[in-house]
């Protein structure tokens, strides 16, 4: 018997889902045509190089004018709710798990959001990726990890998104690695592998708790009856979520793996940081808002996780010189904001989202940006040593200005329309903490401004500084990429202009069904007094990176104070790891394989020689010999007669 529905404040009403019709019954068909190209891609040797890149490319496409089809289809339904059950995929006892597909509001989004922007990137990667000789290679795992990251938002329970979650882990592997002949790529393969894994263990675990305490893993009993739950099961069931959202997300405690990242072709990072892999944490929260609105010391740990978050990535944002892991950075801390918006619970489960959307466009389009300029200055990724590329790469640098406006919150940019909400929704937290919340996420404003206008500024702007790091001559001749590289970032410059304000508010009403609707902020400041305090520090930092920067920067790293020195080693984050997780892991293994080898093993080989030793001197007695085999029968009979006289003696008792 069911428990009664009891939901929890804040949370939004049971949904009744619709039976899948029309072009929403072929929702399989979003996994399954980048899947099977994937497949092909993979499989077909290079037969397929010259014209596998555009199937890539291609079934990607498809995906994205099929989920814009469904996404009008379902804007008719009166419930915006559609589930389709392919058939039973686990029947095991009374757990049952239906091979599945939800589509409502907050899928539509992601799936738009996947397709839409992965394309742009498949497109992108057809020019950066074209003297490569694993091209084909590379556009299968590519079309892998949007067929695994569609699964995990189109499931209809925790298994289903727990398969697309363990898929985008593999693709992100072999992407991340994909030029394993350098020892850095497959090291920050092995990296980002283990560090997910970690936080997947906490995913797992919870899908447990979930079967063992409400007998099901389906998203509608599981949200209906997250209200009746134990306040300290909640804690727990929510805590295990969060593990997996900070592995994936690269939020703390985790976050060491993204930035190293960058080792994977430049496709891959804006992949990885704008549509897909990054923002699964988000994704998990936000459609188990029923569960973390459900405990309030929940949503505390989520919301310091992001502020934290959004801070640390600012802080060592600001120190790095590779334009890459600087915008690696920029993501750790964008995604850290969205944390904070998921963890205030009610309406800022919208405004989180509204910001990923938005920075999918804006971090696409610098991402790419970053690889136009390395196409344009010979893989060059220091941005000591560019300065004036405004002058040959003006596509680049024109769209790469929109997303840098956009990203520190310029109006009337996206980042503006989407992140103010989300600082005065953490000033509007009761108590004290959003003082707290709200200062960190003013702050993390300003250092957004000056760690993105320094990048912005050394690589376009100022005296050209082009020399290469190991032998300091002047040999690079910037130009521009071709078009088909171009024109992805011009798209993606346009939803960085606009993006922000055409979605803020439909995105929120078109939400409601799933996460509740939009509330009215009540911060202990007024509104206008946050939006000009947010636009004064950043005008102020990006004004200070002007000062400091416009006439360049040392080619060698300079001499620095202890915050710069922290900044520049992650804030001692990867060093505290290895002092506290790894060199202990690894003498614990070390010690376990002496206990193994010489314990275990010792006994057993102990044993064994024992035996054998013994059965070869026994074997000894056995000469084949007759006089040998009656001497001692004559011995065995001495020694009984001897034993039988003694007895009637009384010698022996």
């Amino acid at each position: 018997m069911q428990p009664t529905l009891m939901l929890a404040e804040g949370a939004p009403a049971p949904v009744v889902y619709a039976s899948a019709t029309g072009l929403l019954s072929y929702m399989w068909l979003l996994i399954a045509i980048p899947a099977v190209s994937a497949l092909i891609l993979l499989t077909t040797g290079r037969w397929a190089d010259k014209w596998g890149h555009w199937l890539g490319c291609a079934s990607v496409l498809v995906s994205f004018v099929l989920g814009a089809g469904m996404f009008f289809e379902l804007r008719d339904l009166p419930n915006r709710a559609v589930q389709q059950n392919l058939y039973s995929f686990i029947p095991v006892g009374s757990l049952k798990v239906d091979f599945g597909f939800l589509f409502d509001p907050l899928t539509a989004c992601f799936v738009l959001l996947i397709t839409g922007v992965g394309f742009l990137i498949h497109l992108y990667a057809t020019g950066y990726m074209a003297h490569d000789p694993g091209r084909r290679r590379f556009f299968g795992y590519f079309n892998l990890f949007i067929a695994a990251m569609l699964l995990l938002v189109l499931g209809n329970n925790y298994v289903m998104l727990y398969f697309g979650w363990e898929g985008v882990g593999l693709a992100s592997y072999l992407l991340i690695s994909f030029w394993y002949g350098r020892p850095s790529a497959a090291t920050a393969g092995k990296k980002a592998f283990i560090m997910n894994r970690i936080g997947d263990a906490g995913l797992v675990l919870g899908i447990f708790l979930m079967f063992a305490q409400l007998g099901s893993v389906n998203y509608d009993v599981v949200f209906s009856n997250a209200g009746l739950l134990p306040s300290t099961t909640v804690l727990v069931l929510g805590l295990l979520l969060l593990l997996g959202a900070t592995g994936k997300s690269g939020q703390f405690p985790l976050q060491a793996w993204l930035p190293d990242a960058m080792e994977g072709p430049t496709p891959v990072s804006a992949l990885i940081h704008a549509a897909t892999m990054v923002t699964a944490g988000v994704y998990l929260i936000a459609r188990s808002n029923p569960i973390f609105s459900a405990n309030l010391t929940l949503q505390t740990v989520v919301v310091s996780v992001g502020a934290l978050t959004l801070l640390l990535g600012c802080i060592i944002g600001s120190a790095k010189d590779d334009i890459k892991r600087v915008l690696a950075w920029s993501t750790v801390s964008q995604i850290g904001y969205m944390f904070l918006g998921v963890g205030l619970g009610g309406g800022a489960y919208a405004l989180a989202i509204i910001h990923l959307l938005a920075h999918g466009f804006f971090k696409a389009n610098m991402f790419l940006g970053a690889g136009s300029v390395m196409h344009g200055m010979n893989d060059q990724v220091d941005i000591r040593r560019f300065g004036g590329l405004w002058k040959y790469m003006r596509i680049t640098w024109l769209t790469f200005m929109m997303g840098w406006l956009a990203i520190i919150g310029i109006p009337p940019l996206s980042g503006f329309f989407t992140k103010e909400p989300i600082i005065v929704a953490a000033f509007a937290r009761p108590g004290w903490t959003g003082w707290l919340y709200g200062l960190a996420a003013l702050i993390g404003a300003g250092l957004t401004a000056f760690y993105m206008t320094r990048l912005f500024i050394l690589t376009f702007h100022g005296p050209k500084r082009w020399t290469t790091a190991k032998e300091g001559s002047v040999d690079q001749h910037p130009h521009e990429s071709p078009l088909v590289m171009t024109i992805p970032l011009i798209f993606l410059a346009l939803g960085s202009i606009f993006a922000g304000w055409l979605m803020a508010s439909p995105v929120a009403q078109w939400l409601t069904p799933v996460v509740g609707p939009p509330t009215e902020e009540h911060p202990k400041m007024g509104h206008l007094t946050i939006t000009v305090l947010s636009l004064v520090l950043t005008v102020a930092g990006a004004g200070v990176a002007y000062w400091l920067f416009n006439k360049g920067t040392a080619l060698a790293p300079q001499p620095a104070g202890p915050v710069v020195t922290a900044a520049r080693n992650n804030l001692y984050t990867d060093a505290f790891n290895e002092a506290v997780f790894e060199k202990p892991g690894k003498w614990l293994t070390r010690a376990l394989v002496f206990v193994d080898n010489k314990g275990v093993d010792g006994v057993v080989n102990g044993l064994a020689a024992l035996v054998g030793g013994g059965s070869g001197r026994l074997r000894r007695l056995q000469t084949g010999f007759v006089r040998s085999y009656a001497l001692s029968m004559l011995l065995g009979g001495v020694l009984v007669l001897g034993a039988f006289v003694a007895v009637q003696l009384g010698w022996m008792g």
